[in-house]
């Protein structure tokens, strides 16, 4: 099909226009991030009159956003490291075994994506109490509870993109490998995993990024002391009072993990999701 004139300014037009509705709201949340607070609540102003980054100095003081920073961090990690280890294991198994049932497992897990994450608060926070009452285990309110959630809903699309990423891979790779000596996880740990690496580095910015900016179970499961990050910047709006500017700050800061995480990822990112959905 041959592009016509028209066609062409029509189709840089519809992107100039996607692109100013993504760029328009980073925009205004930089250039607030930059005002005094008097500015703010006057008349919005495109080109602020006045610049400062005294907003980037007192996000740490008006809330305790280094405590947040670290919890976010630590359960962020946590429960990344554990649904990709998980999902390696699994996707390996779903891959290159053929068991009975395999292929109602791949769909259970894939239709645990259909049904709304609200669905599963409740059922979640009365498992978690009752297992406080039970055995003692503490998990409302506790970095584990919010680890154990954050896993549960980011393992099986992790499940889902390995099994495709491990399927791709031909066989012969780890037959060569078991020939020469090494046994099934050894050749899984040696052979598949440097192969599968732009697979599981997707896999695992998808993990990060779900755990990263979760807010509705945050806001029931924590407390605190173990408040994420998500949580924590609505305490810049109090009863009395909203810090616009010192939030914008503080929603910059909170985005540079992700943006680094991109930036690293990059090149392995597009090649991962692609692969993984091969199969």
């Amino acid at each position: 099909m041959i592009e016509t004139r028209g066609f062409r300014i029509l189709r840089v037009f519809g992107l100039a226009f996607i692109t100013l509705i993504i760029v328009l709201p980073l925009y205004v949340v930089i250039t607030t991030s930059i005002k005094p607070l008097k500015d703010v609540r006057g008349a919005f102003e495109w080109i602020p009159s006045e610049f400062t980054l005294a907003p980037y100095l007192d996000i740490w003081t008006t809330v305790p956003l280094g405590k947040y920073f670290a919890n976010s961090m630590i359960v962020t990690i946590s429960a990344t490291i554990l649904s990709v280890s998980i999902a390696i294991l699994a996707a390996y198994a779903l891959s290159r075994f053929d068991f009975r049932g395999a292929r109602s497992f791949r769909l259970i897990v894939l239709s645990t994506q259909m049904f709304p994450g609200i669905l599963f608060l409740l059922p979640l926070f009365l498992i978690f109490t009752q297992l406080e009452r039970a055995v003692g285990l503490q998990l409302n309110g506790s970095y584990l509870g919010l680890i154990v959630t954050y896993m549960t809903f980011s393992l099986p699309f992790s499940i889902w993109m390995l099994t495709g990423f491990f399927a791709s891979m031909p066989k012969e790779l780890e037959e060569a490998a078991m020939v020469d000596g090494l046994g099934r996880l050894g050749a899984l740990v040696k052979v598949v995993l440097p192969v599968a690496r732009p697979g599981i580095i997707a896999v695992s910015v998808y993990c990060f990024i779900t755990s990263w900016s979760e807010v509705l179970f945050a806001s029931v499961l924590t407390n605190k002391d173990t408040r994420t990050l998500s949580i924590g910047l609505q305490a810049y709006a109090s009863q009395t009072d909203v810090y616009w500017n010192q939030m914008m700050a503080a929603s910059v800061v909170v985005s540079i993990p992700v943006l680094a995480g991109f930036l690293f990822a990059q090149r392995h990112l597009v090649a991962g999701l692609s692969s993984g959905a091969v199969k």
